[in-house]
């Protein structure tokens, strides 16, 4: 049985065009990352030690 992802959009995508941005996934040794208007496209995957690298990279 295959386990669906649980999909989550950033808390910045706020009203309006909030479904112009990315959703991400948590899987067991990766990141999913989706574009939230096309969520049925491909889908890309990191390490989760490289998402993490990227996320605090944009926190600087």
């Amino acid at each position: 049985m295959a386990i669906r992802d649980h999909w989550r959009k950033s808390s910045y995508s706020g009203g309006g065009d909030g479904n112009a941005c990315v959703e991400i996934a948590n899987r067991r040794t990766h990141i999913a990352i989706r574009d939230s208007k096309a969520p049925a496209r491909a889908t890309l995957t990191v390490p989760v030690d490289v998402f993490v690298s990227f996320v605090e990279a944009l926190r600087k």
